[in-house]
């Protein structure tokens, strides 16, 4: 059930295994219908909307990760007897090499990816995927692979029942998808499947919510801003400045690192737990952190001029990804944020930016649909300005800056009421603001 990226993967993988199978999906035109009926003309296909004959009739539905578990007509499915799973399980029951599980509101494809190159810089054959780049189940057509990194969304892991990961981490917890989860218990259940029968935890000492509910005898390590216990990983401050270590050893100096911003060297902190979980030599992880520069549009340094820094963070597409950034970037600047936010809020409670933006934050420049509660929530504690779109943003953002500042775009919402996608915003962001300094 459900087409696009992930679905195509679970056809391929299914012809494969010569199942039985059929496709459908809720949308008249889904993205992969092309390539699903040229190569695969035999399967039957249902479009544009819910074929209720099928779901009674199938033993196992596969369903992509939009879908939601409570659509009533797949509920009542699973009530008749059908088992409700996902790629990522389909991939759980074909996998014989280790998993390296992590999930999170916020850093997770930071960390994924960090840790990617960390493994690859240690001489392993490692497959990167799930929620980020190829799908899981395309993963296991490599032959050559030691070891699996995945990223895994709480939609995914809601299908998901035998994962049982080498090393599982949930690096934070903040409010998201709250138009698909009924409280914020339902969506922190989620993220702790990821934790059933892994060998290794890692989890955030600074979120409770991140903490595994697992028997006592499974190892576990936890990482930390703050200085971190024995054997667990955190920052030490000092007089030559900011050290991540492991317990009371020094790792690396944090000026070594080209990821800005506080937040960064904690996912640097969670990359390095989960690659000591797992056997990846220190010295090599350190090597590939020093040299790594972070992902597109997650707090992505544009530009500088006039000793004004310019930041894309348009991966923020939640209130606790634009706090992260804010504190994460406000701490290591000697001057003041000015923050472009707005778009799409799907429903989340806005409260949050205020503390940040009182002590980091210099004025808001809003645009989108849900402009107006943003300001209702922080208008207190800054200057808040309205823009029409995102060049008039930038426009006053470069009015107001001073030299000291960060012009950052970390909208706490997601971007579909004026573009395609974060990734667009963030690529109009980028070349807007280069055009603006040339």
């Amino acid at each position: 059930m459900g087409l696009g990226k992930t679905g195509l993967s679970c056809v391929r993988y299914l012809a494969e295994k010569q199942r039985s199978f059929k496709v459908m999906d809720t949308r008249e035109n889904p993205p992969g219908i092309d390539e699903l009926r040229a190569s695969f003309p035999d399967i039957p296909v249902h479009l544009g909307g819910l074929n209720v004959d099928w779901l009674q009739e199938a033993d196992e539905l596969i369903l992509s990760p939009g879908i939601a578990l409570a659509t009533p007509e797949i509920a009542k499915a699973v009530n008749n007897g059908a088992e409700a799973i996902g790629d990522i399980e389909l991939f759980c029951r074909d996998v014989d090499k280790p998993v390296v599980a992590i999930t999170g509101s916020n850093g997770k494809s930071t960390v994924t990816t960090l840790l990617g190159e960390m493994a690859k810089e240690a001489g392993l054959n490692v497959a990167v995927g799930g929620n980020i780049g190829t799908p899981a189940l395309e993963l296991l057509e490599r032959t050559d692979v030691d070891l699996y990194i995945l990223e895994l969304s709480s939609f995914q892991l809601e299908t998901t029942h035998t994962l049982r990961a080498a090393a599982a981490t949930v690096l934070n917890v903040s409010p998201d998808h709250m138009d698909r989860y009924d409280s914020m218990m339902d969506y922190h259940k989620a993220k702790q499947r990821i934790y059933r029968g892994c060998k290794h935890a890692v989890y955030n000492k600074q979120d409770a919510l991140t903490v595994p509910l697992l028997p006592e005898a499974t190892a576990a390590t936890a990482f930390t801003s703050g200085k971190p216990d024995l054997h667990d990983y955190g920052l030490i401050e000092d007089d030559e400045g900011t050290w991540l270590c492991k317990g009371v050893e020094r790792l690396s100096n944090t000026a070594a690192m080209k990821l800005p911003g506080r937040h960064n060297q904690v996912n640097a902190l969670a990359a390095l737990a989960l690659g000591d979980s797992v056997g990846i030599p220190m010295v090599s992880m350190l090597d590939a952190l020093s040299r790594f520069t972070g992902l597109s549009h997650r707090c992505q340094w544009v530009a500088e001029k006039d000793g004004v820094v310019w930041i894309n963070d348009s991966k923020a597409t939640n209130v606790g990804a634009s706090v992260a950034a804010i504190e994460g970037l406000g701490e290591t600047l000697t001057g003041k944020i000015v923050l472009i936010a707005g778009g799409d809020g799907k429903g989340a409670d806005f409260n949050q930016l205020k503390q940040p933006l009182q002590k980091y934050g210099r004025e808001v420049v809003l645009m989108g649909r849900d402009a107006a509660d943003i300001e209702i929530a922080v208008s207190e504690v800054i200057p808040v300005q309205f823009a029409e779109d995102l060049a008039a943003a930038i426009a006053r953002a470069y009015e107001v800056s001073e030299s000291g500042d960060a012009v950052l775009l970390a909208p706490a919402c997601a971007s579909f009421d004026m573009f395609n996608s974060f990734e667009q915003r963030g690529d109009v962001y980028t070349a807007l603001v280069r055009e603006r300094l040339a």
